[in-house]
């Protein structure tokens, strides 16, 4: 079992009698970590949205039968929560009515889960994320020397848990993961039939990884309209599957101020969606690779961490480029990512003028610990 680093953080919540809710794409892994949490606790029922019984009886929860329903268990944990209807009234009347009761929820996308548990549940819940496995996971369960043995398959493969567990499947389990499995709930909130427009768009996507995108551009590419495309990637960005990062710009008048990143949550996904498997030697793209697999780690660990920090990239009109800025309470920290640790790198002259106080650090695979650990 390869401990996750929201086990500690469930285990240390528990005791604040309040509904968790997890959110998280598709096999990252949550029910495992239920499994692993609570599997032998005694008094814990096992619930799943998918079951239309559960469905059923979840939907007729009431203030008169709750009590009926749970009266003999200190927990229950409901997966895949975001398909039952009204599971926002019905957590909030189940924690009114039995407050002593801890109760789990996980779901696969947050759009939908998020909708609707947020004003039943005001004052009653916390939220956490889930993603595919980490960097440091990966390091806590077999050391800094194995995990970075193993980087260049990171950047081919990914972080999911079947794929880290199952290596010789990774092709097979990544193509299909990166089917309309992935954003399965997606097809089902704009009822779609066709997934090939969403998949058009995350190729176009993925083949742009560390360069601005363009809407236009995206929707030029996939013969979609601009507010389709920016709808479409909101909705791929609440499934976890990818996020933008948008630019940093303060007090120059030369400093882009309204670009736009978007980067996966995993490598696997990003190199299956383009159906491209090389080897890391034979990639011109390794930069790109790298770069969205530096970063992805990094918004992993800042959110296990609770580290409250906002992520940018910084680009002027003469091209010049910071890849990474982390601004926390107005304290500015910048980053230049190089697969190749012979290669230099410097803070641009202009950022280091305007922002005197930045630090600066180049990350290569010999110090990667020093930004993710």
């Amino acid at each position: 079992m390869i401990h996750r680093t929201l086990r500690n953080t469930l285990l240390g919540k528990e005791h604040l009698k309040k509904v968790i809710i997890i959110y998280g794409a598709r096999q990252v892994g949550k029910s495992s970590l239920l499994n692993d949490l609570y599997i032998n606790e005694p008094k814990t029922l096992w619930l799943n949205g998918e079951d239309s019984n559960t469905r059923n009886i979840l939907d007729s929860v009431s203030s008169q039968n709750v009590n009926v329903l749970f009266a003999k268990y200190n927990r229950i944990i409901i997966d895949e929560a975001q398909n039952i209807l009204n599971i926002g009234l019905c957590l909030k009347i189940i924690h009114d009515n039995m407050p002593d009761l801890s109760i789990i929820a996980t779901g696969s996308s947050s759009f939908d889960l998020a909708n609707k548990v947020n004003e039943p549940l005001t004052g009653r819940k916390l939220e956490y994320k889930m993603f595919p496995l980490s960097f440091a996971e990966m390091v806590n369960h077999h050391g800094l020397f194995e995990e970075k043995k193993q980087l260049s398959q990171r950047l081919i493969y990914g972080y999911y848990p079947d794929v880290v567990c199952h290596p010789e499947d990774s092709r097979e389990l990544l193509n299909n993961l990166s089917s309309s499995y992935l954003y399965k709930d997606i097809l089902i909130w704009e009822n779609l039939k066709k997934s090939d427009k969403i998949h058009k768009l995350l190729q176009s996507i993925a083949l742009q990884v560390g360069s601005m995108v363009s809407y236009t551009e995206l929707g030029n590419l996939c013969g979609l309209d601009n507010k389709t495309i920016e709808k479409y990637i909101a909705l791929l960005e609440q499934a976890f599957i990818i996020f933008r990062i948008p630019s940093y710009a303060r007090n120059q008048r030369n400093e882009l101020k309204f670009g736009k990143k978007i980067y996966f949550y995993d490598n696997g996904i990003l190199n299956a969606i383009i159906g491209n498997f090389s080897n890391i030697d034979l990639r011109n793209d390794v930069g790109a690779l790298w770069e969205n697999f530096i970063i992805s780690e990094r918004v992993k660990r800042c959110h296990y961490e609770q580290n409250y920090c906002s992520h940018y990239f910084w680009r002027t009109k003469q091209q010049t480029e910071i890849d990474l800025i982390e601004d926390k309470d107005g304290t500015i920290a910048t980053f230049e990512f190089k697969w190749n640790a012979k290669r230099k790198a410097n803070i641009p002259s202009s950022f280091a003028q305007a922002y005197p106080n930045a630090t600066f650090k180049v990350i290569t695979p010999d110090n990667i610990e020093d930004f993710l650990l």
